[in-house]
């Protein structure tokens, strides 16, 4: 099988690649603005066959008792994946404007290998643990606690990173022994199609137990938190939508995921080397042009040295240029979209009105006529009150702050409705462990650590997300717990 872009105009439903019932709409290159295919469109009718299927295949199959036919199937899908390598990396970086350095990791490669950690889990996972003997009211019984599936998820993905979002969502609820509808981004639909695609003709995936849903109407995949027959909802994306997701659950008290927004503090503290650090901080902020929820966006330095920071940081972005994605030296490619485009450029107007100095950056670049790219831009003179120091912009767009002394660093990073991620530069271990014991977010980096890898737990802490993703943690996401008891 040879995967094009007319092998992504169809959807996923019971099993079968079917045409949306709203025809088909387009798919644009960010980098060139030119239309390069088109993606089913789905209905609201097309969803509820999708959800009706789901609910179908988890009731009346074994799929959520069957670990290993589960962790069998998630291998059949990382091989076959793979196997298509080279298309799926070119495609990605089509559509999503993803720079093709990135693609050998977290755009493509990294997620589509990691559902073989999601089928171990599903062979190893402890599903039932003995609680031993205990004698309430008088009688002796035996208990165990069993860990089941939690029936139909709704999966709801961004356009970012959508490889790795869909897989680490699809992954760890498939292998729990869930069923799922996966409502991607109408910027990015070909990332989900052509996975469904490979589903169809490639697995052994039974009908119904995935299916794949695209199209240019949000409401279609709004349908997915206000279905009785769904039981989970879990959703990437902006904390607006974030809460509009949870209050509809709440009408039917299904489960929600939420992984959502990010204002993220890389602080230097002022024993690290101040360059080294800047360096670091401004590659973050460009790569895949800032579109990353858990990128540090407010760099924090100590007030004593904020002219060499900012000397230090405005060089190291002048080396990083917004070019062509599929460059493999590029790091910062383009925005989504003219939308997304447009969004960013008020905030860096918004920075100026509100008495910032752009120390580089701040338009767009001159060689580019077409496509949908802004200059990696840094911002000084505000402090963190500033709206451009409070808001996500999610773009190639970093804002400078001042701090007094560790405790300052501390103060600023948390005061933040995000509480996401964060990244500390220094020497001293007992300074650092201070830090990062002090910030509350739900992932911290020392001295540009990475703390990304399918085993280890994602999300935020406030109004950065509800529950983890990936590792055990997220896989525990997608399962209910039950406790059974019997006479001893």
């Amino acid at each position: 099988m040879t995967l094009r872009p007319e092998s992504a105009s169809d959807l996923l439903v019971d099993g079968k690649l079917i045409p949306g019932g709203g025809g088909v709409f387009d798919v644009v290159n960010p980098a060139t603005e030119e239309v390069i295919g088109a993606a089913a469109d789905a209905t609201a009718e097309d969803m509820d066959a999708a959800i009706a299927a789901a609910r179908r295949a988890f009731d009346t199959t074994d799929w959520s008792r069957d670990h290993a036919f589960r962790a069998r199937c998630l291998r059949q899908l990382r091989d076959a994946l793979l196997g298509h390598g080279d298309e799926f990396k070119a495609l990605t970086t089509a559509e999503v404007g993803a720079p093709a350095f990135l693609t050998g990791g977290p755009q493509f490669e990294g997620p589509a290998t990691d559902l073989g950690y999601f089928a171990d889990l599903a062979e190893n996972y402890q599903w039932t643990r003995d609680l031993g003997e205990a004698t309430p009211m008088g009688l002796k019984n035996h208990r165990e606690v069993r860990s089941e599936a939690v029936g139909v998820v709704g999966a709801i993905t961004p356009w970012n990173f959508p490889h790795q979002i869909n897989f680490a969502k699809i992954g760890p609820a498939l292998a729990a022994g869930c069923t799922v509808v996966l409502k991607p981004a109408p910027d990015t639909p070909w990332a989900a199609a052509l996975v469904g695609k490979v589903i169809a003709e490639e697995t052994d995936f039974p009908p119904g137990v995935i299916n794949i849903v695209t199209s240019s109407d949000h409401a279609v995949g709004a349908q997915l938190s206000t279905d009785p027959r769904v039981d989970l909802v879990s959703f990437t994306g902006s904390t607006a939508t974030g809460k509009k997701v949870m209050e509809a659950a709440s009408a039917t008290l299904k489960k929600v995921f939420l992984e959502l927004g990010g204002k993220s503090a890389f602080i230097v503290l002022d024993d690290a080397d101040l360059k080294s650090a800047c360096a670091m901080a401004a590659f973050a902020v460009v790569t895949h042009a800032g579109q990353g929820c858990a990128i540090t966006t407010r760099l924090l330095v100590p007030r004593t040295q904020l002219d060499e920071a900012i000397a230090a940081t405005r060089d190291a972005m002048a080396g990083l240029p917004a070019a062509d994605p599929s460059d493999p030296g590029t790091i910062c490619g383009p925005l989504i979209s003219a939308r997304q485009r447009e969004r960013v450029e008020s905030y860096i107007a918004l920075a100026r009105e509100e008495g910032g100095t752009i120390e580089i950056g701040g338009g767009r670049p001159a060689d580019k006529e077409k496509g949908f790219f802004v200059e990696p831009t840094l911002i000084s003179g505000l402090d963190n009150s500033a709206r451009v120091a409070r808001e996500e912009i999610f773009g190639p767009v970093l804002v400078i702050i001042p701090f007094d002394d560790d405790d300052d660093a501390i103060r600023i990073a948390n005061d933040s409705p995000y509480g996401l991620s964060g990244m500390v530069y220094g020497t001293d271990e007992d300074r650092i462990n201070k830090v990062v014991n002090g910030v509350r977010t739900g992932t911290m980096g020392v001295n540009g650590g990475i703390w990304y890898s399918a085993d280890v737990p994602f999300g935020g802490y406030k109004a950065s997300g509800i529950g983890r993703e990936m590792g055990v943690a997220g896989f525990e996401e997608y399962l209910e717990t039950k406790a059974v008891a019997r006479p001893a």
